[in-house]
């Protein structure tokens, strides 16, 4: 490592008030008054290129070498424009070879995302900077901010990577990327969409390690995963799974499909996108570009002889009526909808002109469900529950007397939640509620007849888990609702 690199240090921590101080005569140990944070530590590692080590100094000892190699590299750190004074908008990214500043540069990105157990990397331009941000267990967190006139060659690179068009930058893009890190063979869905400031680019997550759902693992109680697991093996009917985007409905269905896949069903999806290819199963790809939609896919999967059909999402209603008419002629049919509750599923079908009598008589179960944070294992502690938090969760404090919280670490990089559960609000069909359905009654008398009959809502799941100590109070108020 050579001194060369202080400015580059600079450039990189000053934004976030931290000022390095390196010690080239101790091993390449960075030291600082007060630990930095695993961002910052990542970055010092990236940009020097080896493994760095850190360690708490005194203020006296920070100062002393804050001093010394600002006096020694003054020259250097005029002449050298900032960290990025390397990287050309201009370049032929078809002729870079691997250590190219821009490749390493967007390497180091997809390894900090890969670290946090991302789902989504966010490449987004404003006036002043290249935002880059990662959905992380749900939520957004910012991992870099680059100078933005590295934008286009950062662009540029993705849209290479995802055999995308590098020239055309007023329309929409969708590809995608294999990208191998270590041992892990990854799946990168590819989205661009031209802005005022530049392309906004995100990239979906697909990790090819974790094809294997097993249901018992999702976090589904006992009572909910024995009465799912006995209406899956249904021979005909539709069942709905209803959710928010990022409730993990598609995660549900795929354990689905793996728990009843076996030689003797013929089983086909029709999905957008495929995120996971099954073995022994049959998946078509919609394409709108050419004509292939939910609807149009369906009518040629009825005629392959299926015995169990699973549409990505409900949307319309040609989608929605070919799904019942399967479910009435002998299928067993899964799908999506957004709905914020099981018994919301009906009244959007209805919105969608599917008749009543057909919803009745086709439905078999409507699974709502959401995703909370898990307390962080390496950082947990124990702590009663506020006065203000029973108030908000309208519950008596003496009840959770033990809740679990996350302090932050390094491991959940400092938010003290690593990874997520599932909550889920398993609605069957009953007579009463069939009769219900036919009769026009609205969502809210559904829900309460589902209730009286035994559902368990999502808040009732969350406080299952708040009080088994998997989750905080703060998620269960994110996540769910009270009606």
């Amino acid at each position: 490592m050579s001194a060369m690199t202080l400015p580059v240090f600079s450039q990189l921590l000053e934004p976030a008030g931290l000022a390095p101080a390196l010690d080239f005569t101790t091993s390449a140990a960075v030291v600082y008054a007060e630990l930095p944070s695993i961002d910052c530590r990542a970055k010092v590692r990236f940009v020097v290129g080896e493994h760095i080590s850190f360690r708490v100094g005194t203020p006296e000892e920070v100062a002393r070498l804050i001093k010394h190699w600002r006096a020694e590299l003054s020259p250097q750190i005029n002449a050298e424009d900032d960290a990025y004074a390397g990287f050309r908008e201009d370049e032929d990214f078809t002729e870079m070879d691997s250590e190219a500043p821009i490749i390493r540069l967007v390497n180091h990105l997809f390894a900090r995302a890969l670290d946090l157990n991302a789902s989504d990397i966010h490449f987004e331009p404003n006036e002043h900077y290249l935002e880059v941000r990662c959905r992380v267990d749900g939520i957004m967190t910012r991992i870099e901010r680059l100078p933005v006139r590295i934008q286009s060659a950062v662009a540029s690179r993705l849209k290479l990577m995802a055999r995308l068009d590098i020239g055309e930058k007023r329309l929409p893009q969708d590809g995608r990327i294999d990208y191998r890190i270590g041992n892990r063979d990854l799946d990168m869905r590819v989205s661009t969409l031209p802005g005022v400031l530049g392309e906004s680019i995100v990239l979906r997550i697909l990790d090819r390690a974790d094809l294997s759902i097993d249901l018992a693992d999702l976090g589904m109680p006992e009572n909910v995963l024995k009465n799912y697991l006995k209406v899956i093996t249904q021979p005909h009917g539709l069942i709905l799974i209803t959710g928010p985007t990022g409730s993990g409905k598609t995660t549900t269905l795929y354990g689905t499909l793996e728990k009843i896949n076996s030689v003797k069903h013929k089983i086909v999806t029709v999905e957008d996108p495929v995120e996971y290819q099954l073995a022994g199963i049959t998946q078509i790809q919609v394409n709108a570009a050419i004509g292939l939609s939910f609807a149009s896919g369906l009518r040629s999967i009825v005629r392959q002889d299926p015995d169990i059909l699973m549409i990505g999402e409900i949307r319309d209603h040609e989608t929605a009526e070919i799904a019942i008419e399967s479910a009435l002629t002998g299928h067993l049919v899964f799908s999506t909808l957004h709905t914020n509750d099981a018994a919301g599923a009906v009244t959007r079908l209805q919105d969608m002109g599917v008749e009543s009598y057909l919803i009745s008589s086709s439905l078999l179960a409507i699974q709502a469900q959401r995703l909370v944070r898990r307390v962080c294992t390496g950082c947990e502690h124990t702590a009663p529950m506020t006065d203000d938090e029973a108030l908000v969760l309208e519950v008596k404090a003496a009840n959770y007397p033990r809740l679990r919280r996350g302090a932050g670490c390094e491991r959940c990089g400092g938010t003290g939640y690593r990874g997520r559960i599932g909550l889920y609000e398993l609605m069957l069909m009953s007579d009463e509620i069939r009769h219900l359905i036919t009769s026009g009654a609205d969502a809210n008398v559904i829900r309460k007849q589902a209730i009286s009959e035994g559902m368990r809502t999502l808040r009732e799941d969350a406080l299952d888990k708040l009080r088994q100590g998997m989750t905080t109070p703060e998620e269960v108020v994110r996540v769910t609702r009270v009606l």
